[in-house]
C-alpha cells in the first residue's frame, strides 16, 4: 500500500509540476524557437564550442523588449599560471558593437521577435525609425569551427516602404593579458567590428556586418571571414545530425536526440596532446576525465561516425596508458593542461574500472580491429588493477566514486563493481575477436560472474521499504547511483530499484536527487537510470519519464541540453552528459551492445504509444547500417537491420525480445 501511494503522488507530481516551456520545435530544421510575447522577459545560457574556443552566451529579453548578451570566452590552448584543470585563459565580455550604431541619427530601440538555437544562437528584433521606417535585424552567435573566435554577424533589412540611414563604426580593440600570468606570456584579446559602414538602406535591400571576439599568442594578420566561418559551423552541425538519425512519432525526443548530437560532438579541443574532449562549463577545458570521456562520451562516438570524435576517444586512452605502472599505482583521474600534467586529489575513484568499461566498450563499437590491439593492453591492466581491489566480500574498493566525496561511497561502492562487471564482459568479447584464446575469454567471463554474486551479497539490501541497494555498506538511504547495475544487465532486483527511482523520495521535476533528502541532483544520474529502465524492459514507465525529461530540457526555462548538476554549476552544459542522452537511445530504447567487432546484440523496447521508431546511418562496427523496428498485429514487432539497402537481419519478434546481429 505504501508503494502504492508513492507511486500515485510521484504521477500527480508530474502532472501538476511541469516545468514552463518557452520554446518550439521547428519542422525540418533541427532548431527551436521562442518566439517572444509583449512585456516576456527571461533569461538562460548556453555554452558553444569549437576546436580552439567555448564560450558560454548568458543571453536573455528584458521586459521592454531588448536583448541582453555575455559573452563568456574561453581559450583552452592559451594556458594560464598555474597550469592545472583550470588554467585556460578567461574573459567575462559585455562588449556589443550594437552599441554605437545609428539608426537615422539615433541608437537603435528594438523589440526582440525570437530567439532560435541550431548550433547557433540567432535573435531577431524589430526597429522602429520614425514614420513608415522600420528594420529588421538578425544576429547570429557562432563559435568558429577551427579558429579561436566568437563570430557574430548582423543583418539589418528595411522591412518598411521609405530608405533609412545607418552609420555602423568601425571597431577595432586590442587587449593584452598581464604576460606574468600567461604561461606563454602575454596574450591578444581581440574585439573587432570588421565592417565599418554608412549607407542608406533601401526597401527591401540588406545591409550585413561582422564583429568577432579572439584571443592569439601572436596577432593575425588576416581578418576573419564571417560568412565562411559561419558556413563551416553549418556544414559541421549538418554532419552531426544526419548520421545518428532517430525517428519516433515523438518530435520532442526526436529533437532533443538531434540537439545532444551538436553539444556532445562539438567539445573537442585540438591540443598540442592531440584532439581531447572536454567538458567544458567555463572549468574543464584541454584535459580529459575517467568518467565524463572515457565512461561517458567514448562508447558513443563510434555510433555517429565522427572521425574527429573516434580520434579523441583513441587519444584519452592514449594519454591514461601513458601512466600503466609496475607497481599497480592508481591512473589519475584526469590528465590535464593539454597532456602536461594530471590530476588525481580524490585518490582511486574507481577509475580504472571506468576506464576499462570505456575502452573496451569503445573497441568493439568502433570495428577498428587496429585500434582495439593498441587498447588491449590499457584494458588489460585496468582490469587486473580492479581484480587487486577486491576486497574479502568479493567486491571492488576504492577511495571514492565520481562525486568525489561531495556525498558518501564508503570502501567499496555499487558503480565501481558494476563497471567493472561490464568491462569483463567486454573484454570476453574483445579477446576472442583479436585471437587472445579461449581461456583469457572465459576467465573474464567467471570473474564477471562471481562478481554479479558478490555485488546481490554485498549491495542487496532493503532500503527505505524498497528492495533495492545499498550503494555502500551502511547506506540507508536511497541514491540515484542504485540504477548502475541495470545499465549492465544486472536485473535481479530490477522491480524494486525501479520503483525506488520513480518515487518521490528520488524523483523530481528536474530529474533523480543525488540522495533522497537533499536538494542535489546531477543529470547523469538521471540518464543512466532512464537507459537502465529501458534496458531491464519496464518501458512504458521509462518512456513517460523520458518525454517529461526531455520536454523540461528542451523547451523548458534552460535550453536545449541535459546539464551538470545544481546546485553545484548552476546547471552548466558539460558535454559528455549529452551523450548519456544518446545512450539511452542506442542502449536502452534499441538496447544495443557490443559483442565483437563486427557484431552486436539488440532488444528492442517500443512503447506502446508508438507504431514504429528506428535509427539511421547508425556508424558503429566498422560500417553503416539502419535499425527498423515497426509494431505488427497483436505483440509483435517487425525489426530490421538494413546494410547497403539488403537486410542483414529481419525478424518477427515480441518486445525486449534479443537479438543477435553480425556484418
Amino acid at each position: 500500500m505504501r508503494k502504492l501511494i508513492l507511486s500515485l503522488v510521484a504521477v500527480i507530481c508530474l502532472h501538476t509540476v511541469y516545468a514552463q516551456q518557452y520554446w518550439q520545435i521547428d519542422k525540418g530544421n533541427n532548431s527551436i524557437t521562442w518566439r517572444v510575447k509583449k512585456g516576456e522577459a527571461h533569461h538562460d545560457h548556453i555554452e558553444m564550442s569549437g576546436k580552439q574556443v567555448s564560450v558560454v552566451l548568458r543571453y536573455g529579453v528584458k521586459e521592454d523588449g531588448t536583448f541582453e548578451l555575455n559573452k563568456s570566452m574561453v581559450w583552452p590552448m592559451l594556458r594560464t599560471i598555474p597550469n592545472n584543470t583550470h588554467g585556460s585563459l578567461m574573459r567575462r565580455l559585455d562588449w556589443n558593437p550594437l552599441e554605437d550604431v545609428m539608426v537615422e541619427g539615433r541608437a537603435m530601440r528594438e523589440q526582440v521577435k525570437s530567439v532560435t538555437l541550431n548550433g547557433t544562437l540567432e535573435v531577431v528584433s524589430d526597429i522602429q525609425a520614425g514614420k513608415n521606417r522600420s528594420l529588421s535585424l538578425k544576429r547570429t552567435y557562432l563559435p568558429s569551427v577551427d579558429l579561436p573566435s566568437l563570430v557574430e554577424i548582423y543583418e539589418f533589412t528595411n522591412t518598411g516602404s521609405v530608405a533609412v540611414d545607418i552609420e555602423i563604426p568601425k571597431i577595432d580593440i586590442v587587449s593584452p593579458t598581464n604576460p606574468e600570468k600567461g604561461v606563454e606570456g602575454s596574450y591578444s584579446v581581440l574585439c573587432v567590428s570588421e565592417d565599418g559602414v554608412s549607407q542608406t538602406i533601401l526597401p527591401g535591400k540588406t545591409v550585413t556586418f561582422s564583429a568577432s571576439v579572439s584571443a592569439h599568442k601572436v596577432l593575425p594578420e588576416k581578418r576573419i571571414d564571417a560568412a565562411r566561418e559561419l558556413e563551416k559551423r553549418r556544414a559541421v552541425v549538418a554532419e552531426w545530425m544526419n548520421n545518428l538519425v532517430l525517428d519516433t512519432p515523438d518530435s520532442v525526443i526526436n529533437e532533443m536526440f538531434a540537439f545532444s548530437k551538436i553539444r556532445a560532438l562539438e567539445s573537442i579541443y585540438d591540443t598540442k596532446g592531440g584532439p581531447m574532449h572536454g567538458p567544458g562549463g567555463e572549468s574543464y577545458y584541454a584535459a580529459i576525465w575517467a568518467n565524463d570521456q572515457a565512461e561517458y562520451i567514448n562508447p558513443y562516438f563510434p555510433f555517429v561516425g565522427y572521425r574527429y570524435g573516434n580520434a579523441s576517444a583513441v587519444n584519452s586512452f592514449k594519454h591514461f596508458a601513458r601512466y600503466m605502472n609496475d607497481e599497480w599505482k592508481p591512473i589519475p583521474s584526469s590528465i590535464v593542461a593539454e597532456g602536461d600534467s594530471y590530476w588525481n586529489g580524490a585518490g582511486d575513484r574507481g577509475d580504472a574500472a571506468m576506464i576499462a568499461y570505456g575502452a573496451a566498450r569503445y573497441a568493439l563499437a568502433s570495428g577498428n580491429r587496429e585500434e582495439a590491439r593498441e587498447l588491449w593492453p590499457l584494458i588489460e591492466w585496468c582490469l587486473e588493477f580492479s581484480r587487486r581491489k577486491i576486497n574479502e566480500d568479493g567486491v571492488v574498493t576504492s577511495d571514492a566514486d565520481e562525486l568525489e566525496g561531495r556525498f558518501p561511497a564508503g570502501e567499496a561502492n555499487l558503480c565501481t563493481s558494476s563497471l567493472y562487471y561490464d568491462a569483463l564482459l567486454s573484454a570476453a568479447y574483445l579477446a576472442e575477436d583479436l585471437g587472445k584464446g579461449n581461456a583469457v575469454a572465459g576467465k573474464y567471463r567467471r570473474q564477471a560472474a562471481r562478481l554479479e554474486k558478490a555485488i546481490d551479497r554485498y549491495f542487496a539490501a532493503e532500503v527505505e521499504g524498497f528492495d533495492t541497494y545499498a550503494y555502500y555498506k551502511g547506506n540507508d538511504v536511497l541514491r540515484a547511483w542504485i540504477c548502475i547495475p541495470l545499465t549492465v544487465g544486472i536485473n535481479k532486483r530490477a522491480a524494486g530499484t525501479i520503483d525506488a527511482l520513480f518515487s518521490p523520495r528520488l524523483w523530481t521535476e528536474n530529474g533523480l536527487l543525488t540522495a533522497s533528502g537533499d536538494k542535489t541532483f546531477w543529470d547523469r544520474s538521471t540518464l543512466y537510470a532512464l537507459r537502465g529502465v529501458f534496458m531491464a524492459g519496464e518501458v512504458e514507465k521509462a518512456m513517460e519519464y523520458m518525454k517529461r525529461y526531455s520536454a523540461t530540457r528542451l523547451l523548458g526555462a534552460h535550453v536545449p541540453y541535459a546539464v551538470e548538476a545544481w546546485p553545484e554549476g548552476g546547471q552548466r552544459h558539460l558535454s559528455a552528459e549529452s551523450a548519456l542522452y544518446g545512450r539511452i537511445v542506442t542502449e536502452g530504447m534499441f538496447g544495443i551492445r557490443p559483442t565483437g567487432l563486427n557484431s552486436f546484440s539488440m532488444k528492442p523496447q517500443l512503447p506502446q504509444e508508438w507504431n514504429r521508431m528506428s535509427l539511421r546511418k547508425v556508424r558503429a562496427f566498422g560500417t553503416e547500417f539502419d535499425v527498423q523496428v515497426v509494431r505488427k498485429k497483436g505483440e509483435l514487432l517487425q525489426v530490421t537491420v538494413m546494410k547497403g539497402g539488403k537486410p542483414v537481419l529481419k525478424r518477427s519478434v515480441k518486445n525486449g525480445t534479443s537479438l543477435n546481429c553480425k556484418f
